[in-house]
């Protein structure tokens, strides 16, 4: 499948909240990796992200990828995601993201996604107290500071 048109199917999949229809874009043992609710490995574990978190704490999405790019081994896409948040402490607001997605393909379907957003505007759209977004900061701060290579440039 072209890059561009499993991206759409993707992208409806969220809107719709059908979780089936998501993990049918991955491989059986794809992996999406979310920066706030982490990795869900397999498709019985992204349809239930979709279905159970996602669209727990939110509703009414959209989201758009723009200009994607594959080798068809690997893909990137700048997107726009936006939803109106339920969490008690967003007071129905509608949050507003950008970013880039990192794809790795196989056999035409995504064998991995992370998402890679500006992740400070979400989450003072979101109306997190200071501490609380210090803590969320913290904790995508470790996990950047442990990647391989990292240490190279913390050591400069």
């Amino acid at each position: 499948m072209e890059f561009k048109a499993l991206l759409e199917r993707f992208c409806a999949a969220v809107k719709a909240g059908d979780g089936t229809a998501l993990a049918a874009c991955f491989a059986p043992d794809g992996v999406y990796h979310d920066v706030f609710y982490g990795s869900f490995h397999g498709r019985p574990a992204i349809k239930d992200m979709l279905e159970n978190y996602f669209h727990r704490d939110g509703q009414d999405f959209h989201w758009e990828m723009i200009e994607p790019v594959s080798d068809g081994r690997t893909g990137y896409a700048r997107w726009l995601f936006s939803y109106t948040a339920t969490l008690p402490q967003a007071n129905g607001r509608r949050v507003v993201m950008e970013g880039c997605g990192h794809f790795r393909l196989r056999d035409g379907l995504l064998a991995f996604y992370e998402d890679v957003p500006r992740i400070g505007e979400a989450l003072v759209q979101l109306g997190l107290p200071p501490d609380k977004l210090h803590k969320v900061l913290s904790k995508m701060t470790d996990r950047q500071n442990r990647q391989p290579g990292a240490a190279r440039h913390l050591a400069v």
